[in-house]
């Protein structure tokens, strides 16, 4: 009999769907994915929740529509977290070695750790992650893991990952009103790099991009560390609002044509190519024509502007066009065709589109862009739990966050 302790549920809350995967961990210790389920999103803007009893009715209807699938009852979750109230920033934690004999131990890492976190503090917001960089121990610099190594003074160079107070609060009370714990929260694109990225990848240098509906989110690694992280607030979405101005028509019939004719670089399309606007809605007058070289303009200076962003992100840590292992396209925006192209053409790196590392699924629907960060958390949990190293290097760092986190997103919450 399957235990609930055994099961992983992985919640992606979308500007455009809401997706839940769920993983079985099995007695020999490998994940099984045994279910997966998306409901079009109901008051969520901008990754943010905006009617929390909408967002409690989608949320509970994509619930149970895994619970269907699996016949599993679902008791608690992984919930990623994204949206332009992200904020990341550098920080740094310095330390003495504990030990007499001078040798560094877990517990110095977590301390410089600690420091580094308490350095960090900004008004309402609360701190998801700290992600180790590096570390610097006397005058060695650049140190994976210095444990065990010997010196006096260890320093460690992290990333903070902040979340806006309001905006956690708000996802929560969403999530308890469904009938469901909390088990972690994660930033939503460190678990769709786990999904994403092979080892070798993270060793040569890669970024990942998530092209959402409303925010672009990028996490950068070197060398198996993650590097430097950043949410863009400007995603696929802003093209369907580029379109129904520049065609003058409504948001509805915009994300259809985007949908039908949208791609990212005007190549082969002749200037006398038409698209009829009525056949999308009897609203639209009969012969409502537009030109599909205009659609695909449109499309191809938002999406331009996008990867601009990304490349000013990469060269603000210097790594702009030194990259070897690419950039990850991920994303409901990286299904539009030619992507891959124009992002080759603006960022001067090998692009490809992000597809699950583990392809092997018996479930159609998660070999998609759109479900990697959903099954992601699946990913991220199971690692977690394992007490293994995971994407993000020193896991141990990530739970004493993630631990925090769960005792302040509970005390939020009356118990019954």
């Amino acid at each position: 009999m399957v235990s609930n302790r055994d099961i992983i549920t992985g919640l992606d809350i979308g500007t455009n769907a809401i997706r839940i995967v769920m993983g079985q961990r099995m007695p020999e210790g490998r994940l099984k994915i045994i279910g997966a389920a998306d409901t079009p999103s109901e008051g969520i803007i901008r990754g943010s929740i905006n009617s929390i009893e909408e967002a409690v009715s989608v949320i509970s209807e994509t619930i149970e529509k895994c619970e269907r699938m699996t016949g599993m009852r679902i008791d608690k979750i992984v919930v990623g977290i994204s949206g332009s109230h992200i904020k990341t920033i550098s920080s740094k934690g310095v330390v003495a070695v504990a030990k007499a004999n001078e040798q560094v131990e877990d517990s110095d890492v977590e301390r410089a750790l600690e420091v580094a976190e308490n350095t960090t503090t900004l008004p309402n917001y609360e701190i998801l992650h700290v992600l180790p960089i590096s570390y610097n121990l006397d005058d060695q610099k650049n140190i994976r893991e210095p444990q065990g190594m010997s010196g006096v003074r260890l320093e460690v160079e992290t990333q903070v990952v902040l979340a806006l107070s309001s905006q956690v609060k708000n996802m929560t009370k969403v999530i308890y009103r469904t009938g469901v714990d909390i088990e972690f929260i994660v930033f939503s694109i460190l678990a769709t790099a786990e999904a994403v990225l092979t080892v070798k990848q993270k060793e040569l240098g890669v970024a990942v991009v998530n092209i959402g509906s409303a925010t672009t989110s990028l996490a950068v690694f070197e060398e198996g560390n993650i590097l430097h992280t950043a949410v863009l607030p400007v995603g696929a979405g802003h093209i369907t609002n580029d379109l129904a101005i520049g065609l003058k028509t409504s948001v509805e019939v915009a994300e259809s044509v985007k949908i039908d004719h949208g791609q990212a670089i005007d190549d082969g399309i002749s200037k006398r190519d038409e698209v009829d606007l009525h056949k999308y809605s009897e609203e639209e007058k009969k012969g409502s024509y537009v030109y599909k070289k205009d659609i695909v303009d449109i499309a191809q200076a938002r999406l331009e502007e996008i990867f601009s962003l990304v490349k000013d992100e990469l060269k603000a840590i210097d790594r702009d066009g030194k990259l070897p292992g690419g950039i990850i396209l991920t994303g409901g925006g990286a299904k539009m065709p030619m992507i891959v192209d124009l992002a080759k053409d603006v960022l001067e790196l090998p692009v490809f589109l992000g597809m699950p590392v583990d392809s092997h699924f018996p479930i159609d629907k998660l070999n998609d862009t759109e479900y990697t960060t959903a099954l992601g958390l699946v990913l991220w949990a199971n690692k977690n739990m394992e007490g293994g190293r995971g994407i993000l290097g020193n896991i141990s760092a990530i739970s004493q966050s993630t631990d925090r986190m769960k005792r302040w997103f509970k005390s939020l919450w009356p118990s019954s």
